[in-house]
């Protein structure tokens, strides 16, 4: 896919019980793992997507345990680069029938029993409206041991609960899981209906309810009205010229119509979960676009079957493979020849048994099977004798037969072989007449989803739509007969509604089945094909059990022998020249030359590859299957090489990268080792600085305060010791500059000192008015020696201040 940019496609085929479901489950694991996203929310998604939808759409059969009851096409959506981005689903054909029925030895869809089971363990069966001793009739079978089985098989709770892991693991909300349980009980609960004759003076077919706990069970899992449900179930309305007649319905037509409706319910319900799974694993448009990325197809399909009694959903399922080998043939045998014709190539031509006329006798129009079937269900008063009359004097073939002496049977010889099919229930089961008023009546249905599932249009395929319709008024429209609290009814709308809810005339089961066999070879064929043949080993479902007879059958049959055939003597791969240069034009030319796509450069990779047995056409290359493996084992030992030398250069290169950016790192470390350093040692210089300027500063506080104090002291001492030598006199004494000696002292003095001696002589003056006088008269030296000496002492004290008060001191000792 990534190679060629082209989509691809995987077609499962063989018999049930083959293993294709099997298959199927483990290349959807092996393309999830090979795609690989960022989003591992998407991977658990897709991968829980087939447990789920199998769970509705797959059932016990009585040659398979899991048999496949619809046909399924994934579609694996993938990048450009090869990453899994989303997933979507295809559903075909459900055998809805198998909802009201079962044959002996088979059972209903599994997500009953599971359901049934998981809710009895957690006690919620009578939320639900089920009962616990007996089981609903739709799930009941001969041996009367369904009830014991859910009760003790330990299988079915844990399915259950692996039910509800994938619904969370997808996305579904709770109210979402909870509408769909309610609508399967609301099934289990409308088999139980039963329907009994009544009489009147006018009426002697009408039909009734005589036990409604049924009806009120599923009428109120349903969320509609039980006296609606049940009226619409006993009548039906008939819009003739305008006017709407109302007749009531037999004990068999109620019962018809109640299991129309069970079916319906469940077709629909299946549709939208499949849609709902579609819309939960689409593409995120912010990843890629949808449009530029490619798919993966994997269809996984009912195989062929053939049981002891054969009806209407085994024609199907066998028409359907029908096509499938048809589509193998094709593409194996009959495109592969036409092309060797084309291209000018001398091959053997190989005989296979080619089913077209058996396909034409199915689907051709207007004397096919199938349009004889719906020819004979527009007629009412067919039956299935008069159906198989007409494909007696219709169906001039020699892969049709009608056995003697049994008259709703005939026989087809298909690929697989003979099969014998019974008509009863034919027509009916092509009609698949849902009623209106069941339509109408479900609309009004007070549960969104139910709504949702009845106001959606069906498609060509019989799905329901993807986009949600609008309901109108008149689809919400009750009947007259159902409608208690109106006297007047909109005649538009009555004849409107009919219309809409059906339209078996022109659709039925048949024409469903070709519509969908048209889309599925529409997808099929627009990617390349890859087909797995499933072979069944065995009838007994045993294992380690091989049976030669039995698969050397199935390998006639299938084709597989002729294959072998045609691979031998054929080409079975077929390139055209610019695509067989473009992808390996390694082995022949260098890597930096662009080779053209001629037939000389196939020619030349060819011979250096040293190939034989290949031969070129017009316009491709044709090769024996071991030539491609041959070719990619040269291209990958080539192309391993060209790594090898690139490993060893990008190892030099990244060495060498590696070596410079050590240096630079090496390099860089010791800058920023410096850088810090430095910063660290301004930083502690800058804290050492400051720490010496503050203690500078308390020093010099400290030791001027000191000074102050010594100054104050000395003072205060020499005038106590002035006045203790001489009394205090009034005369005057000749001054000796000790005015100027202050004066000197006070202006040498700091600011301080000066504050200091300045209050000190305020507060002496306070105490004596005559201080000043006294100061002056005890200051007076008596000599001039004591003159001189105090100007010495003065001049000393201003070049040491420690000196001169010492040496102050010891005159003063020694006077």
């Amino acid at each position: 896919m990534v190679t060629f940019s082209k989509d691809q496609c995987i077609i499962i085929s063989g018999e049930s019980g083959a293993g294709k479901t099997e298959s199927a489950h483990l290349i959807v694991q092996h393309l999830t793992f090979l795609g690989k996203a960022n989003n591992r929310a998407l991977r658990e998604k897709i991968l829980q997507v087939n447990p789920l939808v199998e769970a509705f759409g797959n059932a016990c059969t009585a040659i398979n345990d899991n048999s496949s009851r619809f046909g399924k096409y994934l579609e694996m959506m993938f990048t450009p680069t090869g990453a899994v981005m989303g997933a979507k689903i295809s559903e075909y054909l459900l055998e809805k029938s198998r909802v009201i029925k079962q044959a002996v030895g088979e059972k209903n869809f599994h997500i009953f029993y599971y359901i049934y089971a998981g809710l009895f363990h957690q006690k919620k069966l009578s939320e639900y409206r089920l009962p616990e001793k007996k089981p609903p009739r739709y799930i009941d079978n001969e041996t009367g041991r369904v009830m014991q089985d859910i009760i003790t098989k330990d299988s079915y709770r844990r399915q259950f609960e692996a039910i509800q892991h994938c619904f969370r693991i997808i996305g579904f909300t709770d109210e979402e899981v909870h509408s769909v349980y309610r609508i399967l009980a609301g099934i289990l609960n409308t088999g139980n209906i039963e329907f009994a004759a009544i009489s009147s003076q006018h009426q002697t077919d009408k039909s009734e309810v005589p036990n409604p706990e049924a009806l009120d069970n599923a009428a109120a899992l349903l969320s509609i009205g039980s006296e609606e449900l049940q009226e619409a179930l006993t009548s039906h309305c008939v819009v003739t010229r305008g006017e709407t007649i109302v007749r009531t319905n037999t004990v068999d037509k109620a019962a018809d119509v109640r299991d129309a409706m069970s079916k319906a319910l469940y077709g629909r319900l299946f549709s939208w979960i499949v849609n709902r799974i579609n819309t939960l694993l689409q593409p995120d448009k912010n990843i890629c676009n949808a449009d530029s990325g490619m798919n993966v197809g994997i269809l996984d399909i009912f195989g062929f079957e053939n049981f002891t009694r054969n009806s209407f959903e085994q024609l199907c399922i066998n028409i359907a493979n029908e096509q499938i080998q048809f589509y193998f043939n094709q593409h194996i045998f009959a495109l592969e020849q036409m092309e060797y014709q084309n291209e000018g190539i001398d091959a053997t031509t190989v005989v296979y048994e080619d089913n077209r006329p058996l396909l034409d006798m199915f689907l051709q129009k207007p004397m096919g099977l199938l349009s004889l079937l719906d020819e004979e269900s527009r007629f009412p008063q067919a039956t299935d004798l008069t159906l198989v009359d007409k494909f007696e004097d219709n169906l001039r073939y020699k892969y049709f037969w009608r056995p003697k002496g049994v008259e709703l049977c005939f026989g087809i010889q298909h690929y697989a072989g003979k099969v014998l099919y019974d008509a009863c229930g034919f027509l009916e089961k092509n009609r698949d007449t849902l009623p209106a008023d069941i339509v109408v009546v479900l609309r009004t249905s007070e549960n969104k989803l139910l709504q949702q599932l009845f106001s959606s249009p069906l498609t060509k395929t019989g799905n329901l739509a993807q986009a949600r319709a609008r309901v109108t008024a008149a689809s919400r429209s009750l009947p007259p007969q159902l409608s208690a609290g109106r006297l007047k009814v909109d005649t538009m709308e009555m004849m409107r509604h009919p219309e809409e809810t059906t339209n078996m005339k022109r659709q039925t089961v048949a024409s469903y089945f070709r519509y969908s066999l048209m889309d599925l070879l529409s997808k099929m064929v627009v990617g390349q094909p890859h087909f797995v043949r499933c072979i069944k080993p065995n009838d007994d479902r045993e294992a380690l059990k091989f049976s030669h007879e039995r698969v050397l059958v199935q390998l006639r049959y299938t084709g597989i022998l002729e294959t072998v055939k045609i691979r031998q003597k054929g080409y079975s791969h077929r390139i055209l020249f610019e695509e067989f240069v473009k992808r390996y034009y390694y082995l022949a030319f260098k890597v930096h030359e662009t080779p053209l796509g001629s037939r000389e450069n196939c020619i030349a990779i060819l011979e250096k590859s040293k190939l034989d047995n290949w031969i070129l056409g017009k316009t491709k290359v044709f090769l024996k299957y071991y030539h491609i493996e041959h070719l990619n084992l040269f291209l990958r030992e080539v192309i391993g090489r060209v790594v090898v030398m690139q490993a060893y250069i990008k190892g030099w290169l990244g060495a060498r990268r590696y070596k410079k950016v050590k240096e630079k790192r090496e390099n860089s470390a010791l800058a920023i080792q410096s850088a810090w350093r430095g910063y660290e040692a301004r930083r502690k210089y800058k804290e050492i600085r400051n720490r010496r300027t503050d203690a500078a500063i308390h020093i010099q506080a400290a030791f001027r305060g000191y000074i102050v104090r010594k100054n104050y002291t000395r003072l205060k001492s020499s005038i106590g010791y002035a006045a203790d030598l001489e009394p205090v006199s009034s005369c005057s004494a000749p001054n000796f500059g000790c005015e100027d000696h202050w004066q000197q002292t006070d202006n040498a003095a700091s600011p301080a000192e000066r504050d200091c001696l300045d209050k000190q002589t305020q507060k002496d003056s306070d105490k004596s008015p005559t201080s000043q006088f006294q100061l002056k008269h005890l200051l007076q030296p008596k000599d001039s020696q004591s003159v001189s000496q105090s100007h010495s002492v003065a001049d000393h004290r201003f070049i040491s201040p420690l000196g001169s008060h010492k040496k102050q001191d010891r005159k003063h000792n020694r006077t």
